[in-house]
């Protein structure tokens, strides 16, 4: 790759390349609760919402304990709605609050409780991946994709995955589109802070034209 590309990917990892499971407070590992909810962050993304929305959305229900999909499961669907509201999670808080608990008891009758066993149906496929987490309520390509690129740091067998608006950025500030290229570009453990920094560059205003001048 040539120097121009190689310093745009260090500027991105640089100043954009917080992931928005780390946004959300999530210390994400390959244990039930941190998937779980990285999940929930991805049913939040799903509705048209700014992201700093979803993220202090997120935030909010974990701070109220809804940590697992028993605990989601269990509480009031007021609580829920309240949670949401708190975090100025407006007109979709209460479909939202009906999705949550749908999803929550979908994981325990189907995976019980634990998306390693979704992981474990999968056999290691990521499309097969996708198409389960698809099941949860309010979760579309795009959820999937969100969980996707993000547990990818966890489930090796994902990597190095992309989505539309990650190869839509890159294209925006002259980088390569395909995962495989994409992931030459910095180490392994910040494949998932570029992706998202590349994220976060197409919703943030002039950032790409910034990039590009540079």
């Amino acid at each position: 790759m040539d120097a121009r590309t190689m310093s745009t990917a260090r500027r991105i990892l640089r100043e954009y390349g917080t992931t928005y499971a780390e946004e959300a407070g999530i210390r994400l590992r390959d244990a039930p609760s941190p998937l779980y909810r990285l999940l929930v962050l991805c049913v939040l993304f799903s509705a048209p919402i700014r992201a700093g929305t979803a993220v202090g959305a997120a935030r909010e229900l974990f701070a109220a304990g809804l940590r697992t999909p028993r605990a989601m499961a269990d509480s009031a669907w007021q609580d829920r709605v309240d949670a949401l509201g708190r975090a100025h999670y407006r007109r979709y808080d209460e479909s939202t609050a009906t999705a949550l608990g749908a999803g929550a008891h979908v994981l325990l009758e189907r995976w019980q409780g634990d998306l390693r066993r979704l992981r474990d149906e999968a056999g290691a496929d990521p499309a097969r991946v996708r198409e389960l987490l698809q099941e949860v309520p309010r979760i579309g390509p795009t959820g999937a994709d969100i969980f996707c690129r993000e547990a990818q740091a966890v489930w090796p067998e994902l990597r190095p995955f992309v989505d539309g608006r990650v190869r839509g950025a890159a294209a925006d500030v002259g980088l390569p589109r395909t995962a495989k290229a994409l992931a030459a570009l910095v180490p392994a453990r910040d494949f998932v802070r570029f992706t998202d920094g590349l994220v976060r560059v197409s919703l943030t205003h002039d950032a790409a034209d910034r990039l590009r001048a540079a």
